[in-house]
């Protein structure tokens, strides 16, 4: 079988599988979790197999016209170089491994079947952004993407929190897609064609008219889909969907396509310089302002959530500053243990039945209650902390090296102000991710106080997912800065002295600073009282999580336990964590610049419509009507009244007849 047969069967097969597994939902429940899991195996087995045959060397491209349309064509059109080979691989890794915890943690769910139809249906759109080698058809994986996270998001919909969080990521990724899809008829005039390869090799031979313009118009999509800032707001809300689906969409698809976008069409950004600082600046906000959050957040996810705001901002910096290869890196290391954090989680909240850390802060054993958790989060928030030698240290450093090669000048392309704002961000967030990585190991497992409540033990096939994906959380990034670069153009990944040494420094220094923070805390958090948390009995870990958003343990947005005086996090960043806490007020700002005005302009057309609009049709139809009822009255059947009326007509008229006679 050729490889470009396998490659389009890559994304088929998932496709295949949420069909089947909608139908056999119905028809045939016990093939559901089969139909879920096989051909996502086998999805991956092909991923694997066309990552082997691309092995870094020249890509493969195949190109079939859709349909003509007068002008510029739609081709079913593939392009796998060495990226998009690695990253389909993540993709359908992460899936399955979401796929098979799902099969436990959601294992007395009722709508089980429609969940797993659609994170295959969401994979599949994944999967068909990567390969893809047209625009247009990249255009659709883009926007399947986006409903299947509305109903993803959405999964617990008899919760208000689930209903809000899935319309505001449907609404604020909208946002940004509608100049996103501007951007990609602009770019497909100036280059003539939607074919990846055609419009590089356009932007290569100066063919684009509006750099600058197309590249803006773009950002504003990435900003969307990818949660950076301003755009980001949506993705700590989508927490209130099921733990699996958060480390679906954090790990390896939604949030990851924008990246992958950029990198993918990075010399057309790279052919404005303006863009190239936006695109600086965006990261740099984004990776500080999330990081001071996440260190504010009580909600176990919600620390999580803004984590992989602030890493998504490591990407796009590398992507500032003109290293694509850097930022692919972070992209696949990242997702393996951003997986692995929001599933070991998942069954942390469900042994502890509620997502609150300060509520965990107070509980005594539960890093005895779920060893595979404790053991397996500790890899993988070490990984996140960036801490030698696990993966996240080796694709950290390559993103902060490439920002400061960028400082001395040895890049063109790209302004010498990118490469400062990334560095500069890039080593403060260092410092603020071990900060808050240190602050949940803390809260979770070193708690104080009565044991935790026994809610059962979490299905086999929960724990083994997690010892899967601590192996590449701790041997990713050293196996494969040095295999890599010939899959990414070349580019060197290996650690530099200088920015090794101080993001190390910087990570070691928050961790510390956060650990004494905890100490000169621990005492006071002693003396608090176990508030009242839920007892859920053995079960589905996802009904856990549900009843937990429904009793508001706690609310999503809700900082009612940030006061807790067991949250180091409150003493690190004084007066200024109460706002970090509600994401620096930025849903208010949007509320009352946006939102409304749109509902005030909303309430005047309903105004308009019903008072003025409403009063002339009916009055329209209320003139017709009292004549109607008039000329009814005067039916009465009465011979002797019809005849007198005429009588008394007839005389009028021989009266009126004789009077104008006379007249004349």
């Amino acid at each position: 079988m050729t490889t470009t047969t396998l490659a389009y069967l890559v994304p088929l097969l998932p496709f295949l599988g949420a069909a089947a597994g909608l139908f056999l939902g119905r028809t045939a429940p016990g093939f559901v979790r089969p139909v879920a899991v096989l051909p996502t195996l086998a999805s991956l087995v092909l991923a694997v197999l066309v990552a082997v045959r691309q092995s870094g060397d020249e890509a493969i491209t195949s190109a079939t016209e859709l349909t003509p349309t007068g002008s510029i064509p739609i081709e079913l059109a593939l392009y796998i170089d060495g990226f998009a080979a690695l990253v389909a691989v993540l993709v359908v890794f992460v899936a399955l491994c979401v796929q098979i915890y799902s099969t436990g943690y959601l294992q007395d769910d009722p709508r089980y079947p429609s969940y797993a139809a659609l994170v295959s249906l969401f994979t599949s759109a994944m999967l068909l952004v990567v390969y893809s080698g047209d625009l247009m058809v990249l255009l659709v994986g883009w926007e399947v993407m986006g409903i299947c996270s509305y109903f993803l998001v959405g999964h617990y919909w008899e919760t208000p929190e689930a209903r809000a969080a899935s319309i505001k990521a449907f609404l604020v990724t909208k946002l940004g897609d509608v100049p996103f899809l501007i951007g990609l008829f602009a770019l497909a005039v100036d280059a003539g064609s939607f074919r990846i390869t055609r419009v590089l090799g356009a932007v290569a031979s100066g063919g684009l008219d509006h750099p600058t313009v197309i590249a803006l118009l773009l950002l504003a999509g990435v900003a969307g889909k990818s949660a950076q800032f301003p755009l980001h707001t949506w993705l700590p809300d989508a927490m209130a969907g099921p733990t699996p689906v958060s480390a679906l969409i954090h790990a390896a698809t939604m949030v990851a396509a924008g990246v992958y976008f950029v990198a993918r069409l990075l010399p057309v950004f790279q052919a404005s310089a303006a863009a190239m600082v936006v695109l600086a600046v965006m990261a740099a906000v984004t990776m500080a302002g999330s990081g001071i959050a996440a260190l504010a957040q009580d909600d176990i996810k919600r620390v999580l959530a803004y984590s992989t705001i602030g890493q998504l901002g490591y990407m796009t910096g590398a992507l500032a500053v003109g290293d694509r290869g850097a930022a692919v890196f972070h992209l696949l290391s990242h997702g393996a243990f951003k997986a692995l954090l929001f599933l070991a989680a998942g069954v942390i909240i469900h042994a502890a039945g509620t997502n609150s850390l300060a509520a965990m802060a107070r509980m005594g054993g539960l890093r005895d209650r779920v060893p595979d958790a404790y053991w397996t989060m500790t890899v993988a928030l070490l990984a996140l902390a960036a801490i030698p030698p696990f993966s996240g240290f080796f694709s950290k450093e390559s993103v902060l090296g490439a920002a400061e090669h960028v400082t001395t000048g040895h890049t063109e392309h790209v302004p010498g102000a990118a490469g400062w704002i990334v560095l500069v961000a890039g080593l403060v967030t260092a410092l603020l991710t071990a900060a808050y990585a240190m602050r949940l190991w803390l809260l979770a497992f070193r708690g104080h106080g009565p044991e935790v409540p026994d809610h059962g033990r979490q299905p086999l096939t929960m724990t083994v997912v997690l010892w899967v994906l601590a192996a590449p959380s701790l041997a990713l990034g050293g196996l494969a800065y040095q295999s890599l670069p010939g899959w990414f153009d070349g580019g060197e990944l290996t650690p530099t002295l200088t920015t090794s040494v101080l993001g190390t420094g910087l990570a070691l220094t928050g961790g510390l600073l956060t650990y004494a923070a905890w100490r000169h805390t621990a005492a006071r958090a002693a003396r608090v009282p176990l508030g009242a948390v839920a007892a859920h009995p053995e079960g589905d870990a996802g009904q856990v999580e549900a009843e937990a958003i429904a009793t508001h343990e706690p609310a999503y947005g809700d900082v009612a336990h940030a006061s807790d005086p067991a949250d180091p996090g409150r003493l690190l960043l004084g007066p200024l964590h109460r706002h970090a806490a509600v994401g620096f007020h930025l849903d208010a700002v949007y509320s009352a610049l946006f939102v409304r005005p749109v509902q005030g302009g909303a309430s005047l057309v309903r105004f308009l419509d019903r008072e003025v609009v409403d009063t002339y049709v009916r009055g329209a139809g209320a003139l017709p009507r009292w004549l109607g009822a008039a000329v009814r009255r005067a039916q009465t059947g009465n011979v002797q009244t019809y005849v007198s009326a005429l009588l008394a007509g007839t005389v009028v008229l021989v009266v009126a007849a004789v009077l104008v006679a006379t007249g004349a």
